[in-house]
């Protein structure tokens, strides 16, 4: 017998399906191992094919009995088509890593199926009417658009409960595990053993087992009953990144996306690809829903949800405790307002004050790491640059180091100029560990503590947890880690530094995220558990559209600004975006070949390019990277023009998120 089999490791740049013999009948689906060269790889059997005229290899042996769901393999072929990504990358997405190591083939125990009981889970009117609209729009992809607070959590059990009663499982995505604690703890109170976490802490074998544990426990049928006896399957919730759209669930029946603006679904490594997207072709495939929850949507696909009539408004607060903020917008040009402390107003230091007084937390937002993010020479100029990147090091005064934020170099400050050996090193800018380090000065007595990426496993968010939400900690301060998802009952006032300082980076996006930071890090204040509310914004830019319709977290008018600003630069939503880079180790090389091909895209009429520039980050230790920008009003026409670049030197990024 002869079967077709898709390797799951790349072959050959343009490579897909090989057929290999078996003296054993094999369903589509099964993962086998097979040899490519002198190599051994897992492979995903696609179909038996009739008998060939050419010598093949056989199958080495099979991996695993139970087949993969068919909407797997099809979502492999669409990733390369969509993404003009390698298959045999995509169909790598569809297995945990290590899935051929040793031990990787035993089977999980087999629970028998217990009794399904849900617990009940109560709407409020605004909620119910949401979900109703929800409901209708089954079969395809809506935007949920909850306002921070009104209770989007509770319309995602509604309907993941309802799910389950129908055998079907859920898929639920969340940015990071780490930064949606809360709502995983709150799914898996109510749902108990049946909710299965992926996240990015599990060894290599524990991803192994718990992706094995979902293809067991969801699987109708087998091709060997005595080796894995038929049971019936049980529905799950697998709650995870992007990574768990790939859970092989035989039964999936609802994909929920929390948290849908965040650039974290956006696969930056190859094979790069909008798990968005993807869940949207999964829900079209299976004929399921498919929700995406935000309070601020990613522009592209608030503006395509109005227009196919799947959006659904939550507008209201869930709680009727709800408050609105009082809101302080402190110009940071007026210097007066910082005759106390050059970082923090009056306003915001008078605010901390009375919170400890009484108990309350103050949150501390910026959205910078580190203590100062440029270090140099004052006499000759000399500035600290990575030896890999070429890019700023960051000073961290806690350990005196100057860390590069891109790549994880570290040094030692230098006591003197590498250049001039004068002693003048100034370093400028602040981040979140300066912060730290003034307010510890400023309120001694405090309990203070700083939630970023620099953060150890002990001092995450998820590990002090309960020390947050218990008010133990009078201070918070931290970057974006702290304005996603949480809901502090002890939280009286948030502080945000420097509301403006994402809107300097040249990026088309820019706006967009400051928008969504900021909106996020208000909303964490008012949601009803104290009768105080207070918002401090420092801003360089007090009269900028996106800081004024951040202050009321007014989406639409900001929605409408964004939109008009970008029909007239025909960026998304109005074109289609991509990215064309290349790197070499010399600037002359990579000059010459990303002109090459300016040249070849030029001749495309259908086409908009960007002159050939500089990468952001245009050196590294990689060498030399430039890149063009690439619009198009038809995505087939930008595909088309793209696919002689594909499975080469040069870089491809479709709907990139951000040109940075």
């Amino acid at each position: 017998m002869f079967f077709e089999v898709l390797p799951t490791e790349i072959y050959r740049a343009d490579g897909g399906a090989l057929t290999y013999s078996s003296k054993i009948n094999l369903l589509p689906g099964q993962l086998v191992l097979i040899p490519i060269g002198p190599k051994t790889v897992a492979g995903i059997v696609l179909r038996r094919v009739k008998n060939v005229d050419f010598p093949t290899r056989p199958i080495s042996r099979i991996l695993y009995h139970i087949p993969i769901p068919k909407h797997l393999v099809k979502s492999a072929y669409w990733l390369s088509d969509y993404y003009l990504a390698p298959l045999t990358a995509c169909a790598s997405l569809l297995i945990p890593a290590g899935l051929t190591a040793r031990g990787a083939l035993k089977t999980p125990d087999y629970t028998p199926p217990s009794t399904l009981k849900l617990p009940l889970i109560e709407l409020n009117p605004h909620q119910q009417t949401a979900l109703k609209s929800l409901q209708e729009a089954s079969g395809g992809t809506s935007l949920l658009r909850g306002v921070t607070g009104s209770g989007k959590t509770n319309i995602y059990l509604k309907m993941a409960a309802d799910t389950l009663k129908t055998q079907k499982s859920v898929i639920l995505l969340v940015p990071e595990i780490a930064l949606t604690s809360q709502l995983v703890k709150i799914f898996e109170q109510t749902f108990g053993n049946r909710v299965v976490l992926i996240h990015s802490e599990q060894t290599m074998a524990e991803r192994r087992q718990t992706w094995l544990k979902i293809l067991n426990s969801t699987a109708t049928s087998t091709s060997t009953p005595a080796e894995n006896p038929p049971h019936t399957p049980e529905p799950l919730i697998v709650i995870g990144p992007r990574s768990a759209l790939f859970a092989p669930l035989a039964n999936l029946g609802l994909i929920l996306i929390d948290e849908s603006h965040e650039s974290a679904y956006f696969q930056e490594n190859p094979p790069r690809y909008s798990a968005l997207r993807l869940a949207s072709f999964m829900a079209k495939t299976l004929d399921i829903s498919c929700i995406f929850g935000s309070a601020t949507p990613n522009l592209v696909d608030y503006h395509l949800s109005k227009t196919k009539k799947s959006l659904v408004d939550l507008n209201q607060k869930a709680k009727n405790t709800a408050i609105t903020p009082n809101i302080s917008v402190v110009d940071l040009k007026n210097r007066p307002a910082f005759s106390k402390n050059r970082y923090f107003s009056n306003i915001l230091l008078t605010n901390i004050e009375h919170n400890i007084q009484d108990k309350h937390q103050t949150l501390i937002f910026h959205n910078r790491r580190g203590s100062a993010p440029i270090t140099i020479c004052e006499n000759c100029g000399w500035q600290a640059l990575c030896p890999n990147c070429f890019l700023p090091m960051t000073l961290h005064t806690d350990s005196y180091t100057l860390c590069c934020h891109i790549c994880g170099h570290e040094e030692k400050v230098p006591k003197s100029c590498p250049e001039c050996h004068h002693a003048s090193i100034l370093h400028k800018g602040f981040g979140t560990k300066l912060l730290e380090s003034e307010l510890s000065r400023l309120f001694p007595d405090a309990k203070i503590a700083r939630f970023d990426g620099d953060n150890k496993k002990d001092g995450s968010l998820a590990a002090l947890y309960d020390e947050v939400k218990s008010g133990e900690i009078n201070i918070l301060i931290g970057t974006q880690t702290l304005a996603r998802g949480l809901d502090l009952p002890h939280l009286a006032t948030v502080g945000i530094v420097q509301a403006d300082a994402g809107l300097a980076l040249p990026d088309f996006a820019a706006e967009e995220r400051t928008f969504e930071l900021l909106t996020q890090v208000i909303g964490r204040v008012g949601r009803g558990h104290l009768d105080v509310a207070n918002v401090v914004l420092q801003t360089f830019q007090p009269d900028h559209p996106v800081i004024k319709t951040a202050l009321t977290a007014d989406f639409p008018a900001f929605a409408d600004y964004l939109l008009k600003k970008r029909r007239g630069q025909h960026l998304p939503p109005f074109s289609h975006l991509a990215r064309l880079s290349i790197t070499y180790k010399t600037e002359k090389t990579t000059l010459a070949k990303i002109r090459q091909a300016h040249t070849l895209l030029s001749q495309n009429p259908q086409l908009s390019l960007s002159p050939p520039m500089p990468a952001f980050h245009e050196r590294t230790n990689r060498g030399w990277t430039w890149q063009i920008t690439i619009k198009a009003t038809s995505r087939a026409h930008l595909i088309s023009a793209l696919r002689p670049f594909a499975f080469s030197k040069y870089s491809i990024v479709l709907d990139p998120p951000s040109l940075l």
